[in-house]
């Protein structure tokens, strides 16, 4: 395993680490990842990796899966160097240059969807990924406007598990949801509205998409009349709503094991 020794961070190749930031895009797809436990995760896919900056410490530790993958160049700098770049002390050693995968086709999307409408925060992005991942929901359409999975920190909120989701990234959202329902899905929105059924008397059959909304703003009325159904979780009476990571969370769950699956 062939390392390239760095001791400043100033060389022309290294500057995609200490640039890109989230939801930033480059003309080849980039993406910057970090933290062992994401990166390891990461190379545990066909995703194209550029280049790896870490530790010595770190390549001592998985010099099996780097040799295995064939990486470009693998840069190694001290852990002060390497926080340069963070701008505070870290507790990880190592970060990692790839591209974004290819995302998949509409027609190649799960029976079971999570699909996000305009969400501002890219923690709630990368929480949401992470639950999906858990319950086997493996369909993530995300807006083209919004906090991109692949991302930085959705990335690290989501551990890497964005990686084992099929990603569809729309550009319009009446067009998608109306190629979805031409596709047998429906559509339930999570949103509390007069007409809303509660969560415990939700029926689930066959293909669905569940769609969540803005953090603060919610589903917009025009997009809820192209929905089938609002569904919305009871709760006290004086709290108006949960965090939109744990809702989905909670949705997702539900039309898993309502839908029999």
């Amino acid at each position: 395993m062939k390392l390239t020794p760095v001791a400043d961070l100033d060389t022309p190749e290294l500057q995609i680490y200490r640039t890109l930031r989230d939801n930033q895009t480059t003309q080849d797809n980039s993406f910057i990842a970090d933290s062992p436990k994401v990166v390891n995760m990461l190379l545990q896919t066909p995703i194209q990796v550029k280049s790896i900056l870490a530790t010595e410490t770190y390549y001592a530790s998985n010099e099996t899966l780097l040799e295995n993958r064939g990486i470009p160049t693998l840069y190694v700098a001290p852990k002060a160097v390497i926080e340069t770049i963070i701008g505070h002390r870290i507790h990880h050693n190592v970060m990692m240059h790839g591209t974004r995968p290819p995302q998949s086709r509409l027609d190649e999307l799960g029976d079971q969807i999570i699909m996000l409408d305009e969400l501002s925060k890219t923690d709630n992005v990368g929480s949401i990924a992470r639950s999906a991942t858990a319950l086997g929901i493996h369909s993530f359409v995300v807006p083209s406007t919004g906090p991109h999975p692949y991302g930085r920190r959705a990335l690290r909120v989501s551990m890497g598990h964005i990686s084992k989701l099929n990603l569809y990234i729309y550009d319009e959202i009446k067009t998608t949801l109306q190629r979805l329902k031409e596709r047998g899905y429906r559509i339930f929105a999570a949103e509390v509205t007069p007409d809303s059924t509660p969560l415990s008397s939700l029926k689930v059959d066959g293909k669905w998409v569940l769609l969540v909304g803005h953090e603060q703003l919610g589903i917009s009325k025009d997009i809820l009349e192209l929905c089938d159904e609002t569904v919305m979780i009871e709760m006290e009476p004086d709290i108006k709503s949960f965090n939109v990571a744990v809702a989905a969370s909670i949705l997702m769950y539900q039309l898993k094991i309502r839908g029999g699956v």
